[in-house]
């Protein structure tokens, strides 16, 4: 019987750490919420993207080979993000780390956010595990950005879409006839 204890104990601790809000970033202190403990980082009061709304982002990047973009991460990011309905005016990876229009910084990541250095771009995929979703040298897939290739690129930065920004920029050149 105590055989059997242990791995049932040890699935459960895998599927809390993969399923349970830890997993997915959602870190919270006693008797307040995810929201006031990220208060102090935000603009103001701009609705930005939720859980449910990084889970949409991370199935349009499982869907990406269906995608069209130039082979790199910036533009497979955009792409994706455009893809799960939450567009704003292509950047690349150094605009992106410097912080643009329609992202606000964030310090606790959570699943759908970019993470960006200056040079590369990426989806949050799972905050615990630091894992993320690019465009690698082999073709988009997932990394661990804790690895010694990632830390030695520099502080990653990450960032969360706002969804109240209209992307004033992204109607103004559909209704010039650009394409994104």
């Amino acid at each position: 019987m105590r055989i059997l204890v242990k791995p049932a104990l040890l699935a459960l601790f895998c599927w809390l750490a993969l399923c349970g809000p830890w997993g997915l970033g959602q870190t919270r202190q006693a008797g307040a919420s995810w929201h006031a403990t990220n208060a102090s980082h935000r603009r103001g009061a701009e609705p930005t993207l939720t859980l449910d709304d990084g889970l949409a982002i991370i199935a349009a990047a499982l869907d990406s080979r269906k995608l069209r973009h130039s082979g790199d991460c910036s533009h497979l990011v955009h792409a994706i993000y455009e893809r799960a309905g939450f567009p704003y005016i292509y950047a690349s990876s150094k605009d992106l780390y410097d912080g643009v229009e329609g992202f606000q910084r964030v310090f606790n990541p959570q699943t759908g956010d970019l993470i960006v250095w200056r040079g590369h771009v990426g989806i949050v995929v799972g905050p615990s595990q630091h894992s993320f979703f690019s465009f690698k040298s082999s073709g988009p897939g997932t990394s661990d950005y804790s690895t010694r290739y990632w830390i030695r690129r520099g502080r990653a930065r990450f960032y969360r879409y706002v969804k109240n920004d209209p992307c004033p920029g992204c109607v103004l050149r559909a209704r010039r006839g650009e394409g994104s």
